[in-house]
């Protein structure tokens, strides 16, 4: 049996299909599903019994357990207990546009990021479509508003689980599952060059963000190990090409790490490396956790560093600070359950 949650629509529309059965019910499920937010199969007034008890012997309903929420000003922290008993984390922050949940992709992570406190816990396995799908829905049901934008950058590496992630971006994305525009949909990689090439040619205009946290591969190869397999020029040219092809500005996410990667000199070479792209950097004061030995940049450091890169016409933003209070770093709320 397979979790409701867990289907596309296109793929439910062939369900009905190949059980000799009208497509237009694969709408109808989708709209009591995601919609009316039933929990029963049985609450389906307008599908019939026969179609409902066949529903019945094919999937079932099964949501996530909330073991922990952590809040702070404007910002909230789920940790989910998942059939397994492994657990992943959601925080969700609140916006003047709207509201945005940072989901996890995977159970821990195998990038070994040096930085990263999911990463620090090794990754156990991928999560399913409906694992992901259920971290947008119970937090909507949990706070009783509509999510309105959603970021891949939680636990794990979203092109390390390419095809549940796109399965789940179109259910989330479609206008009759969670209806969540495809502009308002950002995925982050750390830099995995053959998924980039192959999200390039993805049919929705979904925003790609790239974990680049260093000017040059010496810095790069010491915090991030995937430099040791694919170097910035690499990245580089592969976004290049998914500009080309898309016509999309690309987001470069650089956590400001004290001594490490904050220099005026560091500043002036990024600026030179991104020169010409269609792209902004997102600036990120760093997150401390208690495991890992790096720091957050002072605030005037990173100011300098943000005026670097305006003087050389790179469009850069600072990100505002979440969560500090929550531990809201990838990993930490779960990282703390573990070891209790």
């Amino acid at each position: 049996m397979q979790n409701i949650y867990d289907i596309t629509l296109e793929e439910l529309e062939n369900y009905f299909i190949n059980n000799n059965d009208k497509k237009f019910k694969a709408s109808q499920v989708f709209d009591w599903v995601y919609k009316k937010r039933i929990n029963n199969f049985d609450d389906m007034r307008n599908v019939s019994k026969v179609t409902i008890n066949k529903l019945k012997d094919d999937f079932y309903f099964k949501k996530l357990e909330i073991i922990a929420k952590k809040e702070d000003k404007d910002v909230a922290k789920y940790l989910f207990k998942l059939d397994d008993n492994e657990k992943v984390e959601a925080v969700l922050m609140y916006h003047d546009y709207g509201n945005s949940i940072c989901i996890s992709t995977q159970v821990g992570c195998n990038m070994g990021c040096k930085f990263c406190e999911s990463g620090r816990l090794k990754k156990v396995r991928n999560l399913e479509v409906y694992e992901m799908v259920l971290q947008i829905l119970m937090v909507e049901e949990d706070i009783g508003k509509r999510i309105t934008h959603v970021v891949l950058m939680g636990i794990g590496e979203p092109f390390d689980n390419y095809d549940n992630v796109i399965r789940f971006i179109d259910i989330i994305n479609s206008g009759k599952g969670i209806a969540i525009g495809s502009r308002h949909i950002t995925l982050s990689t750390c830099g995995i060059v053959p998924k980039i090439k192959e999200f390039t040619n993805y049919d929705k205009q979904v925003n790609l963000a790239i974990s680049l946290h260093a000017p040059n591969n010496e810095i790069r190869d010491s915090i991030m190990n995937i430099n040791k397999v694919y170097k910035i020029e690499d990245i580089i040219s592969a976004i290049k090409d998914y500009i080309v092809h898309t016509n999309r500005r690309v987001t470069f996410e650089y956590i400001m790490l004290k001594g490490v990667n904050d220099t005026i000199e560091c500043a002036l070479e990024l600026s030179k490396l991104l020169k010409g792209l269609n792209c902004y950097v997102n600036l990120i004061p760093y997150n401390e956790t208690s495991h890992i030995e790096y720091k957050k940049s002072d605030s005037d450091a990173i100011m300098e560093f943000y005026d670097v890169l305006k003087k050389n016409n790179i469009c850069v933003t600072i990100r505002r600070e979440f969560g500090s209070k929550v531990n809201a770093a990838c990993g930490q709320l779960r990282s703390h359950y573990e070891e209790v």
